[in-house]
C-alpha cells in the first residue's frame, strides 16, 4: 500500500490545463503514486476554477469529479475541521483556507500534503509533511 497523501486543488487544475504540460504530468503522476485523499473544500475549489478560469462546461466538471470520486477519498469538512483549522492558522500563520487543507489532511491521517502554494518541506503537527512536487519531482 503506497502512503497517504492530500492532494491540494492546484493539482486537479493542472490536469485539465493545457497551459503547463510538465505540471500536469507531475500531478498524474502523484494521484498515481499515492493512496491519495482530498476534501469536500478541493471539491468546491476545483469546481470554480474549472467554470471561471478553464472555461469548463458543468458536463465536463462533472465528469472530473466523477473521476475523482473513483480515484480519492473524499473528506467531509466538518464544525471540527473548521476548528482545527482555526488553531492551526494561529498557530502556524497560514492563511485560513490553507489551514482548512491542512486540518482535512492532519484528520484524514495523510502523511503528505501535496500544495504548491504552501511551505514546501514543512512539518505540520509532527505527522505531515507538505511538499511541492514541481520544484521537489524527484518525490514523485
Amino acid at each position: 500500500m503506497s502512503a497517504k497523501a492530500f492532494l491540494d486543488t492546484n493539482l486537479f487544475v493542472y490536469m485539465q490545463s493545457a497551459s503547463d504540460a510538465k505540471k500536469k504530468e507531475l500531478s498524474y503522476q502523484a494521484l498515481e503514486k499515492f493512496d491519495c485523499t482530498i476534501s469536500t473544500q478541493v471539491l468546491n475549489e476545483f469546481c470554480n476554477v474549472g467554470a471561471k478560469k478553464l472555461a469548463m462546461k458543468p458536463e465536463q466538471i462533472r465528469q472530473v469529479i466523477n473521476a475523482i470520486d473513483h480515484t480519492c477519498e473524499i473528506a467531509i469538512v466538518t464544525l471540527d475541521t473548521v476548528k482545527k483549522a482555526l488553531h492551526l492558522k494561529e498557530r502556524y500563520d497560514f492563511g485560513y483556507y490553507d489551514s482548512l487543507i491542512i486540518a482535512s489532511a492532519l484528520e484524514s491521517g495523510c502523511a503528505y500534503l501535496l500544495s504548491e502554494d504552501m511551505s514546501d518541506g514543512q512539518i505540520i503537527e509532527n505527522s505531515l509533511e507538505i511538499v511541492n512536487i514541481f520544484t521537489r519531482q524527484s518525490f514523485i
